[in-house]
């Protein structure tokens, strides 16, 4: 496949209520309230440890469906990971918590018909893994991996991006809640760690950078792993319904929070390379970044979805190529 890199687009100015580290600061600080939690400022949402997250028992709003029901039930404990070789700042976690949070609640919001019958917001009814993915985040970084959105078997069931189950416990050593949301298709329940449903894109994603990378953590001192839309599209039928296929109204409404989300995740973790995982990924992640005031290059890889016949001649070897040609992995 053709690998596609070029300059990042234009330079500009964005005006924000508080700035990410801003809202971090205040995220740490946290205030107490009449409940005798510990509520953060400006979100109102408990605060706590990412290493030793607690289940939250805050919902976000329900048009795209937080359930009250867990699914982890006695998860067994992940596996200890390696020492870090770069140290993990506690600001750079909690500033993404707040990054994914607001993303989270604002594309709570939007409404999506006639098209979508199911919608699955990660974000929220999986926010204790995700946030504990999120907590393996370093800056600066060499890329930063840039997907389309949840997949049915992956971060849907996870909250980590191309989160195949195996992947995730194994390689990434996550594990947690998820609680089922309450709108679902009966051909794409929502059974957290405990689906048996093999996600065939996740298992080349992060197998890719399990064998390229001596440890978890060598891994995440070069690369980020972030989807651009973070929800998922069901139709009536149980079929996947990808951002692109939206009615345009809807699809525009949807990228107003994403631009403004990935905007704030490059500007904090400064990554040399934004990497889109397909054809849209990129596009999507060229325009959000015009206002970006962090300048990556883009580049480009094959997604590693089955119904991809250019992955399925062999994903892994050619992907590898590129990487090693953009100097994100060694041969």
């Amino acid at each position: 496949m053709g690998l596609g890199m070029g300059l990042g687009m234009g330079m500009g100015t964005r005006t924000r209520p508080n700035s990410v580290h801003e809202d971090a600061r205040a995220h740490r600080a946290g205030v107490v309230n009449g409940q005798g939690e510990i509520r953060t400022p400006d979100t109102g949402y408990p605060a706590y440890s990412i290493s030793n997250a607690a289940p939250s028992t805050a919902r976000t709003p329900v048009q795209v469906g937080v359930g009250a029901d867990s699914v982890a039930g006695a998860m067994p404990a992940a596996k200890p990971a390696k020492a870090p070789t770069k140290t993990t700042d506690p600001s750079t976690t909690d500033a993404l918590v707040l990054i994914s949070r607001r993303l989270a609640r604002a594309t709570a919001r939007l409404t999506f018909t006639p098209l979508v019958a199911h919608v699955y917001a990660p974000l929220a009814y999986a926010r204790e893994p995700h946030e504990r993915y999120l907590a393996l985040a370093k800056a600066p970084i060499d890329a930063l991996f840039v997907g389309m959105n949840p997949g049915p078997f992956g971060m849907a069931q996870t909250g980590v991006p191309f989160g195949e189950i195996a992947a995730v416990r194994g390689f990434l050593a996550i594990d947690g809640r998820v609680r089922v949301p309450r709108d679902t298709h009966p051909k794409r329940p929502v059974q957290g760690f405990a689906c048996t449903r093999a996600e065939v894109s996740g298992q080349r994603f992060w197998g890719l950078f399990s064998r390229a990378f001596a440890s978890r953590d060598a891994c995440f001192d070069r690369i980020f792993v972030w989807n651009y839309a973070p929800l998922a599209f069901v139709s009536a039928t149980g079929a996947n319904i990808t951002p692109d296929k939206l009615p345009r109204a809807q699809r525009e409404a949807l990228e107003s929070p994403c631009n403004e989300a990935l905007v704030a995740m490059t500007e904090l973790l400064r990554p040399r390379l934004v990497i889109g995982v397909g054809a849209f990924a990129r596009a999507a992640a060229e325009r959000a970044l015009k206002t970006c005031a962090h300048r990556p290059e883009f580049a480009q890889i094959l997604h590693p979805s089955p119904a991809s016949p250019a992955a399925n001649r062999g994903w892994e070897p050619q992907v590898r190529a590129d990487l090693v040609k953009l100097r994100v992995i060694a041969k």
